[in-house]
């Protein structure tokens, strides 16, 4: 029996084209890195691993299906290099808050 405070927001079905697959696939690999990592005990920890996830797979990893990083399918020009994490964080370094 539902709560009468809880309601069922029904959105984009799971045959919906395309969407599924690749929330799937992100939380898959997610997953897997999951496994081996420690300090996901904690909010904060897990939310700078979350956050550090995040940009090596918009920055740093190729991706098979488009050929190379989100961003730079999204037109974001950093010239980054053969060391995208080194010249990643050399770039992060030098922004002022």
């Amino acid at each position: 029996m539902a709560s009468p405070r809880t309601r069922n927001i029904r959105s984009v079905s799971v045959r919906h084209k395309g969407l599924n697959q690749k929330v799937e696939r992100l939380n898959g690999v997610f997953r897997d890195r999951e496994k081996v990592m420690r300090g996901m005990d904690h909010k904060e920890s897990a939310q700078k691993t979350i956050d550090a996830f995040r940009i090596h797979y918009n920055f740093i990893r190729n991706h098979s299906s488009i050929g190379n990083t989100p961003a730079e399918q999204a037109g974001i020009k950093l010239d980054l290099g053969q060391n995208k994490i080194e010249s990643l964080i050399k770039l992060a370094s030098q922004r002022k808050n």
